[in-house]
């Protein structure tokens, strides 16, 4: 999918996201994808903070769901296993939901309280 693109920072990283704006691409999101460049990701803009929950049909790659506030910060995180139907819920209403590579925020230090920074949450 060709969707914008948007800079956000995450403590000293520097993420490159895909910006899923409308239905349509959020409901297609990351699926069918084979592979996703590490500090790349996908974020997910919905028009009002609500409970987002996300599952991962015919999504191929193990990632993480990062559930976050108008602010930025990051009010929790799930692992999300592959081609699953689970159902993965923001604590709180969110308008933002940053997939990454599962791992990517472990990695990095990054856990709920964690803030992000950049154009969409100023």
């Amino acid at each position: 999918m060709d969707l914008p693109r948007v800079k956000i920072g995450a403590g000293m990283y520097l993420i490159e996201t895909q910006v899923a704006l409308t239905p349509g691409q959020r409901q297609i999101g990351l699926m069918f994808r084979k592979d996703m460049p590490q500090g790349e990701g996908m974020l997910f803009v919905f028009e009002q903070a609500s409970m987002q929950c996300f599952w991962m049909k015919n999504t191929l790659l193990p990632l993480t769901a990062a559930f976050v506030e108008d602010d930025g910060t990051i009010t929790n995180l799930a692992d999300m296993k592959p081609q699953t139907e689970d159902s993965h819920c923001s604590t709180k209403p969110v308008r933002y939901v940053l997939e990454m590579n599962q791992g990517w925020f472990a990695k990095k230090g990054i856990k709920a309280g964690s803030k992000l920074t950049g154009k969409p949450f100023e």
